[in-house]
């Protein structure tokens, strides 16, 4: 199981800690997998600021994935941190013709899925972690977000 926490200091429109929940439970049951994460609901400005401090992108993005970074020799269950910006999440949405709900459990497994050592930089890569999104996508009902 994967323990999350939310937070939403900033009361921006996101679903609830249970619905996140629930997504980390889907790819924490799917992959066998268990860990500690804290999700943020940011705005575009923070966003835009932790993008460009951690990527050198100057621009609001959907979701940032901080891996823990902890040494091997101290035991710990954390996986790292997701940073999820509301504005983003929604426009995409609305953009792609996508329930917006669907969108943000789509970034948060997507995030999630950074957070366990998947990436999508190299083709092969990407595939694979875009048929994995599929897959666990799917079985929460929610179709292909790449069609």
């Amino acid at each position: 199981m994967i323990h999350l926490e939310l937070i939403n200091d900033k009361d921006l429109h996101a679903p609830d800690a249970a619905q996140f929940q629930n997504w980390a439970n889907q790819v924490a049951n799917q992959l066998q997998t268990s860990g500690e994460v804290c999700v943020k609901i940011v705005d575009a400005t923070e966003s835009q600021t932790l993008n460009s401090q951690y990527r050198g992108k100057d621009y609001p993005t959907n979701v940032l994935s901080f891996p823990a970074e902890i040494p091997d020799f101290v035991e710990s269950e954390q996986l790292g941190d997701l940073a999820i910006c509301a504005e983003v999440v929604v426009r995409e949405a609305a953009e792609q013709n996508k329930a917006v709900e669907h969108h943000w459990a789509h970034m948060t497994i997507h995030g999630l899925l950074h957070l366990l050592g998947y990436d999508h930089l190299e083709d092969e890569e990407a595939e694979a972690m875009e048929a994995l999104e599929i897959q666990l996508l799917s079985a929460l009902d929610i179709p292909d977000p790449y069609l």
